[in-house]
């Protein structure tokens, strides 16, 4: 049995779960207790297993990023929740520095299973030091997991698996999403790390993105449907392990790609995928890859400078036939 619920509440359950399941979890964070969570993910979580497993800490995250790292590497799991990524920045001192490479450097001895998970990227108005975006980031560094996506069972099957990981898991989210919702079983589920979801089955081009710009690439594919343009629309859910044959797959029956991203273009997700592809699978493509991103500046505080700063149906359309040689 499913039943339709929001992205926030599917999280909560996947945490309430783990919780129930495991003494050794705990959530930690600001405002994840007494407020019910900056965005309500944790509502309700402080009444049924304590501040001793539900706590509220400081304004610092380099400091608390610190106590979950310390905590995971002593047995336990911690969840530790940015109110943002953007906020996060203080504390990747602990993720790069210690929680990704603690096993390495303990030869294997300690690890560190612990989930850093909060909103990621664009959120409207928001302005420059708000709206950042940083999966690749995070995917860039050996020792990270990286987990994307804004379907709520999906979601709620990450997140319960990344409790588990034995790795440390980051968790984007995204802000405007946690209302969104979706089909999400009642019956205990995992959804394994590393494995792409094809959302969409098509024959003659491959869209593939993450989190809300699956939408976008939604979208783009139900109006490309209307030319007679049969779109592939593939949700990477998991940004690090990529889940390359997927994509490999894919390809080969649409000869085309085109990589819808909403961060910025340089050093990003799309610029590996593009890399990749034309290396892995370059006999089955009759063109380039090619990729739409944020626009490659800080975003503005103007709705309008917003609305032109983000990847767009209208975008991906134009890039679809821009692989497929058609002219208009």
């Amino acid at each position: 049995m499913a039943r339709e619920i929001a992205l926030r509440d599917a999280l909560n359950e996947a945490m309430s779960e783990e919780m129930r399941r495991d003494e050794d979890v705990f959530l930690m964070g600001e405002e994840v207790a007494e407020y019910n969570g900056a965005y309500k993910v944790s509502k309700g979580m402080l009444d049924e297993f304590g501040a001793r497993r539900v706590i509220d800490t400081p304004i610092s995250e380099l400091g608390f990023a610190g106590i979950g790292v310390g905590a995971a590497m002593n047995g336990l799991r911690p969840i530790v929740e940015f109110m943002t990524w953007n906020f996060a920045v203080l504390a990747f001192d602990q993720l790069v520095n210690n929680a990704a490479k603690t096993l390495s450097q303990s030869s294997g001895e300690f690890g560190c299973p612990a989930v850093f998970r909060g909103p990621s990227g664009s959120a409207g108005q928001l302005a420059q030091q708000h709206s950042q975006t940083f999966e690749s980031w995070m995917a860039n560094v050996p020792g990270l997991k990286v987990v994307s996506c804004i379907d709520p069972a999906d979601a709620k099957g990450l997140l319960k698996s990344a409790i588990r990981d034995n790795d440390p898991v980051c968790m984007m989210e995204a802000e405007i999403m946690y209302g969104f919702k979706g089909k999400v079983p009642e019956d205990e589920y995992l959804v394994p790390i590393g494995k792409a979801a094809i959302r969409r089955e098509g024959t003659d081009v491959t869209i593939v993105s993450y989190n809300k710009m699956i939408e976008v690439a939604k979208d783009a594919a139900k109006e490309l449907e209307k030319e007679g343009i049969s779109a592939e629309v593939i949700d990477l859910r998991t940004i690090r392990p990529l889940d390359y044959d997927t994509l490999i797959e894919s390809v080969k029956k649409t000869n085309r790609m085109v990589v819808v991203d909403e961060s910025w273009p340089f050093a990003g997700v799309s610029a590996e995928i593009g890399y990749s592809i034309q290396k892995l699978a370059f006999d089955y493509l009759d063109a380039p890859v090619v990729r739409i991103n944020a626009q490659d500046t800080s975003l503005s505080y103007a709705p309008t400078l917003v609305e032109e700063y983000l990847p767009n149906p209208e975008r991906v359309i134009k890039a679809v036939k821009e692989v497929m040689y058609i002219k208009k």
